[in-house]
């Protein structure tokens, strides 16, 4: 068996999205590392029997000797734990998972780009002067033996091929995180709203400007300028460590003027899904959005971008889902304005999301398939795909 660490830039992620995979490890008889910036779901963590590090990592610096005195002392941990496999999720964990597990003399890397990112998808002047930079980063740190990049779609797939960032060799296409189909399932009749009832709708994630949230808010305004009583529900925080996160009187001053139900951060998403009718996200750019994952389990019609990500959720527009344009504040009032119109239509494309996701989703399926990258990595049987079964919590 092996020690294999997991590592994320927040623990709110390695809960959330990696903590079935950490089960199968354990489960396969490994022994699993979780390191993350300090948060609130390290004690979490803990409490479920792991080992967490907490890592001295701020996701916003740019100084060039914080983030090379991060690598050394990252190095340092490695050494001294000496895991067999180190997985970094999201591209600053990746890069510097990569670099340090080189240093420390790790056997096997494997990198994990969660989308591109605030340096990728936004068009402001800093991000544009990053991006050449980041990409020779990475190029620098994802190569090499031993090593695997997963990416969640397509777009990403290009983008790192056509840039030569890895050898295309070395890529692995895995759609995201995966969902517990068992605990994000279709809500009871009793909770689905009746046609005379308000239709709800609900965009549910970080609050980032690239999410499409400003879309979201005109969308509302002007369905609400029509009379229709839709209502509009936004869960999520704002995220600190972003730069396109959403500031604090943009968010009071949406809530103030109606447009907008703010429920915070939500622990139960199931029970948020269950009180909704149709989940919206009007994103710029995704690696594959969770949350419309989990809602489409839940059997809620979907309305997505056009954008990279968005397009592995729904593939045909109007068959499992709708489809609007990247920054289309209008064509979303118009998609939801049809399902508020058109229950029927709300209902049978939400069956058809619910059908994409057992076939595509489901969690045991992308848990396979990442053991399968780690296995090829230490070219060893220690991992059983068996492993996977029973790790729904």
């Amino acid at each position: 068996m092996s020690k294999i660490v997991l590592f994320a830039n927040t623990d709110w992620y390695l809960y959330n999205f990696r903590l079935s995979l950490a089960h199968a490890l354990r489960d396969a008889g490994n022994e699993v590392i979780l390191l993350s910036p300090p948060g609130n779901y390290g004690a979490e963590l803990i409490s479920l029997g792991y080992k967490w590090i907490p890592v001295p990592m701020n996701r916003r610096s740019l100084n060039p000797l914080r983030e090379l005195s991060l690598v050394i002392w990252l190095a340092r941990l490695l050494r001294n734990e000496q895991p067999d496999l180190v997985h970094g999720f999201t591209i600053k964990c990746a890069v510097y998972g990569s670099l340090s597990a080189r240093l420390a003399g790790v056997r096997a890397r494997v990198n994990a780009i969660a989308g591109m990112g605030y340096v990728f998808s936004s068009l402001d002047m800093k991000a544009r002067v990053l991006r050449p930079i980041v990409r020779s980063v990475m190029r620098f740190a994802l190569r090499g033996q031993s090593s695997a990049v997963i990416l969640q779609n397509p777009d990403d797939y290009t983008i790192f091929r056509d840039a030569n960032i890895v050898d295309e060799n070395a890529i692995r296409l895995i759609k995201g995180s995966g969902v517990n189909i068992e605990r994000f399932k279709p809500k009871d009749d009793e909770c689905a709203s009746q046609n005379d009832e308000p239709l709800r709708v609900v965009l549910a994630g970080r609050l980032l400007w690239d999410k499409g949230i400003a879309e979201y808010i005109e969308a509302s305004r002007i369905l609400k300028k029509e009379g229709r009583s839709v209502r509009f529900i936004l869960a999520g925080a704002p995220d600190s460590g972003n730069p396109a996160s959403i500031d604090e009187a943009s968010l009071q001053g949406w809530i103030s003027e109606g447009l907008v139900e703010w429920r915070g951060h939500v622990q139960d998403m199931p029970g948020l899904y269950a009180g909704c009718d149709v989940a919206v996200l009007p994103s710029y750019r995704e690696g594959l959005p969770k949350s419309m994952i989990e809602a489409a389990a839940c059997g809620l019609p979907l309305v997505i971008t056009d954008a990279p990500g968005c397009r592995e959720v729904v593939s045909v527009n109007g068959q499992d889902g709708l489809v609007v344009p990247v920054r289309d504040s209008r064509a979303l009032a118009n998609a939801i304005r049809l399902l508020d119109e058109d229950r029927s239509l709300a209902r049978k494309l939400g069956m058809a999301a619910r059908q994409k996701v057992l076939a595509e989703f489901d969690e045991r399926i992308v848990i396979t398939r990442t053991l399968g990258v780690y296995r090829e990595l230490l070219e060893s049987e220690w991992v059983s795909v068996a492993a996977t079964e029973g790790t729904a919590q």
